[in-house]
């Protein structure tokens, strides 16, 4: 067995949380190895759907080709049954026009394939390539670290490696071995009464174009069977994701016999067809499972290892890749000594309450979308602004400070409300702020995960000096102050000698996003994943929130 130099982090599993998380460390400068069992990368649309706040993650990672390849979701239009007469046309997703705070407000579809092979392309900028038919097979953790065993397939031969780190993240599935060894509980329920066939196919067929997102019912009306196709060039110019489900479907058959497959889609659109490739296929039944709590010592689990759901809803993906970026940042401090392993335990602290309500809202989708009284109903097939994550709120962590607001918590989704802030929030964005030279930027090109970030609202540079002084005593590395001041201010007064950053705000954006007034002294802390973590007004609490987080100095 051979044995491998040591490493900070051993990631299992290559998925978008994994990636994810591999990322938002090495922009930590932090190692990782990143580990699949699968011999080859995995084909398939699979969970298309990118939400808002997932979106704005990928900004702060600067990865800007996920929102530049997906698209609008299409129109999705539904048919009279047994037919391609349309009967509605509408869009799951309503238009919402952007604002100063929410430059990204509307849901967009890509790939899993092409989003992780973006994420892949990123890794490796930084030498970092995913190990392929590598297999998690056991591990064990001390109060140092975590030695884990693999096995990786050379040709014919399996050879197995010790792997020394720090710490473990595993994204190895709901089936991989993390979970299982650290005896995480997976409560839940198996949905097999619910059952479908899905993947990718190239085709042609008179009255489905490659605009829409097709909608297609069984010719009785009654909703036994209904099939979806989602236009995608990804796939190609004739490309469509497809799925198919509901009573008297043989999914197990379908998945198996595309000539059988090809037959069912043929019966349910009524039209001339002409398939090209069916690219992949695959039978699913929906599990609604989720584990007690996100880790253990040094191990921890995200993405499915976590949780697992039904796909109504696209949340699945969204949440695993916020999983991976709230615990990444904190591995990342705890690794370069700056802050206390009690740091660590806010990962589940603040992601399982988001989890358990998002199986909730999942699991209801699910079941008015497979009953049949409500298969044409535009008010289930819409998806609200729940389910864009941007009221996805940590109000109730051990590690958020607020001096002004009373509110109390809301629930985990929570609703993106104007005029309200606290801490734990979605840390709002802001334009037009301009540098003395005249450097126009925004607020979400200033978050980055790496740092967090102290806002400091005054009205003159000198106002803000004691929390300036004050960040001195702290690792300026993983720290960027800026400080904003108000609109009146002229752009040659945002001169600072100590701060990083010194802005005017000329839109007024960030003093009312932010809930400031304009002759009002304010500190907001930025975490590295967006998340307001303190809003004080001055040194002691910001002495306070740091004291959660990092190691005294």
């Amino acid at each position: 067995m051979n044995t491998s130099s040591p490493i900070p982090v051993l990631i299992a599993g290559a998925g978008p949380a994994g990636l994810v998380a591999a990322l938002t460390l090495l922009r930590n400068g932090v190692s990782v190895r990143i580990i699949d069992k699968e011999p080859h990368y995995r084909i398939g649309q699979r969970g298309p759907g990118i939400f808002p706040r997932a979106l704005e993650l990928f900004h702060f990672l600067e990865v800007p080709e996920v929102d530049e390849v997906a698209r609008p979701v299409p129109l999705l239009r539904i048919y009279k049954p047994g037919s391609v007469e349309p009967l509605k046309t509408f869009p799951m997703s309503p238009y919402t026009e952007p604002t100063p705070a929410i430059p990204i407000f509307n849901p967009k579809v890509i790939g899993q394939q092409t989003l992780e092979a973006i994420l892949r392309s990123h890794l490796e900028k930084f030498g970092v390539f995913v190990e392929l038919g590598c297999e998690l097979r056991s591990f064990e953790q001390s109060g140092d670290g975590v030695v884990a065993s693999v096995a990786k397939r050379q040709g014919s031969e399996e050879v197995l490696e010790t792997i020394e780190a720090s710490w473990l993240i595993g994204t190895d599935g709901a089936r991989g071995v993390t979970r299982k060894q650290l005896g995480l509980t997976f409560l839940g329920e198996t949905r097999g009464e619910v059952r479908l066939v899905t993947g990718d196919i190239r085709l042609k067929g008179k009255g489905i174009d490659t605009v829409h997102w097709h909608n297609f019912l069984s010719q009785d009306g009654k909703g036994e069977k209904r099939l979806l196709f989602r236009p995608t060039k990804e796939v190609g110019e004739d490309g469509f994701h497809f799925l198919l489900f509901g009573q008297g479907v043989d999914v197990a058959k379908l998945a198996a016999d595309k000539e059988a497959l090809y037959a069912v889609m043929r019966e349910l659109t009524a039209t001339e067809i002409e398939f090209k490739e069916l690219v992949w296929a695959s039978e699913f039944s929906p599990n609604i499972r989720m584990v007690n709590k996100f880790g253990e010592g040094r191990v921890f689990v995200a993405e499915d290892a976590a949780h697992v759901h039904s796909p109504t809803g696209g949340q699945g993906l969204n949440s695993s890749v916020q999983d991976a970026f709230n615990l990444s940042w904190k591995i990342a401090l705890v690794q370069k000594g700056l802050s206390p392993d009690s740091l660590l335990p806010t990962y589940t602290a603040e992601r399982l309450p988001v989890i358990a309500e998002m199986l909730e809202l999942t699991t209801e989708l699910l079941d008015k979308t497979v009953r049949r009284t409500e298969a044409l109903e535009e008010s289930v097939l819409t998806r609200g602004q729940k389910l864009y994550m941007l009221g996805v709120n940590y109000r109730y962590s051990p590690i958020v400070v607020d001096e002004f607001s009373d509110a109390g918590p809301v629930d985990a989704y929570g609703l993106q409300q104007e005029g309200v802030l606290v801490a734990g929030d979605r840390a709002p964005d802001a334009p037009r702020l301009t540098s003395g030279d005249g450097e126009a930027t925004r607020l979400f090109d200033v978050f980055r995960p790496a740092y967090h970030t102290v806002l400091v609202f005054a009205p003159d540079c000198a106002s803000a000096a004691p929390v300036l002084s004050a960040l001195g005593r702290y690792e300026s590395s993983v720290l960027r102050s800026v400080i904003v001041l108000p609109s009146s201010a002229a752009r040659s007064s945002a001169t600072s000698t100590t701060a990083n950053l010194a802005l005017v705000d000329e839109g007024g954006h960030a003093y009312g996003g932010y809930l400031v007034g304009e002759g009002e002294t304010r500190v907001v802390v930025v975490r590295p994943d967006g998340v307001v973590g303190a809003i004080v007004s001055g040194v002691q609490g910001l002495e306070k929130y740091f004291g959660l987080v990092f190691d005294s100095f």
